[in-house]
């Protein structure tokens, strides 16, 4: 099976640090190679992969502020697309804007949909679901109004996160610091329950951190370590008493909870989103409604033995079982396609010259009897 895997181009394909959609693609890309699939990685020119890397991105627009994020988007798109013919299966990892190509093209399309921005981007979804296969990746994530054709959880690579028996005394954060992700009420949470805090990630609201975070690292019992990733984040999600994950909205998923658990720290998440289907109340970690729950909750870890995190985490969200579904999913596409009349594509206009037009034209005339002239730039 030959898969065009289309990632994003904000950043490097593994990202150094913060990249969520590349290191999913990534991980996703790496095991498929393992499991001898045909795999060509569509990325920036300094991604990482043991497939094929096709890119004509040269940098990550995120990294490189002579990259033009637009103007690069499409110039990957179309370099996907246009040999789309080479490939059994598309798989866009990138987001809506594939989908704008997917009814010029034969080959089928696989989109993961790895969360919804706004509403207003649902005109780029709902009308190409004759064309595209959408992967939903928790079920707290489906749109009500989208069809999906499976939800396939996110998996990491256990051998990355290595467990940690004994953990250690500290609460820990691990997420954006935006207003979404909590770091305000951990800090709460902290201090109430006498614990130090570490937190880590990338700035996304600088204003939410100056007002918030900024603040509490005055004292000594918060400290802020910013964005970090490979070793140094598995030994960060390990050495931790537990992960508080106090979000503010409906995630989709939360790759971070998946990687603590996988390392034997339990988790204290809010009871939105895609929580209730990572974390089993209890026995991994605890559900909770806000941060009064929350402080109750970090005097109650004690009852929670580290093997089981890392035995559920094993089970459930492997990189390994990501990938499994994925090409059960590839296989029930193409069986589909094979069954089904093949789809009408628009017909390519034959290339013709400048001097086979003006032999073709007649002279003199108007429009239908004359060559039409080339459009002006300016009017495009």
């Amino acid at each position: 099976m030959r898969i065009a895997m289309l990632a994003p181009i904000a950043w490097r394909t593994p990202p150094r640090h913060y990249g969520p959609w590349e290191l999913l693609t990534h991980m996703l890309t790496e095991e498929l190679v393992a499991m001898g699939l045909d795999v060509t990685l569509f990325a920036t020119a300094d991604s990482q992969t043991s497939a094929r890397l096709d890119a004509v991105a040269p940098a990550p627009y995120s990294e490189d502020p002579g990259v033009d994020a637009k103007v690069w988007e499409y110039r990957h798109l179309s370099h996907v697309f246009s040999q789309a013919d080479r490939f059994d299966i598309i798989h866009n990892q990138a987001d809506f804007p594939a989908h704008a190509f997917a009814p010029l093209v034969e080959t089928p399309v696989v989109t993961t949909i790895h969360g919804f921005s706004s509403e207003r981007i649902l005109p780029m979804f709902k009308p190409f679901e004759d064309r595209v296969r959408f992967v939903a990746i928790s079920e707290a994530d489906r749109h009500p109004d989208l069809r999906y054709a499976a939800t396939i959880h996110h998996g990491i690579r256990l051998d990355d996160f290595p467990f940690d028996p004994a953990g250690g005394d500290d609460l820990l954060f691990f997420g954006r610091i935006h207003p979404d992700k909590g770091a305000k009420e951990a800090i709460e949470v902290a201090h109430a329950t006498g614990h130090r805090l570490h937190i880590y990630g990338v700035i996304q609201d600088q204003a939410y951190f100056d007002a918030y975070v900024r603040p509490a690292l005055s004292d000594d019992r918060v400290i802020w370590h910013g964005p970090v990733g490979g070793a140094e984040r598995a030994r960060a999600l390990g050495g931790a008493r537990a992960l508080l994950h106090l979000i503010g909205f409906d995630e989709p998923f939360g790759l971070s909870v998946v990687e603590a658990m996988a390392c034997g720290t339990p988790v204290v998440a809010c009871r939105r989103g895609s929580m209730p289907e990572l974390i089993i109340d209890g026995q991994t970690g605890f559900l909770v409604d806000g941060p009064d729950e929350a402080i109750r909750a970090v005097d109650r870890l004690g009852e929670i033995r580290r093997t089981a995190p890392r035995a559920h985490i094993a089970e459930r969200f492997t990189a390994t079982r990501m990938a499994t579904d994925y090409v059960a999913l590839y296989e029930s596409v193409l069986a589909e396609r094979n069954r089904s009349p093949r789809l009408e594509t628009p017909r390519r206009r034959p290339k013709v010259s400048p001097m086979q037009r003006a032999r073709a034209a007649p002279t003199g005339g108007v429009n239908g009897g004359v060559a039409m002239k080339e459009r002006d730039p300016a009017h495009r």
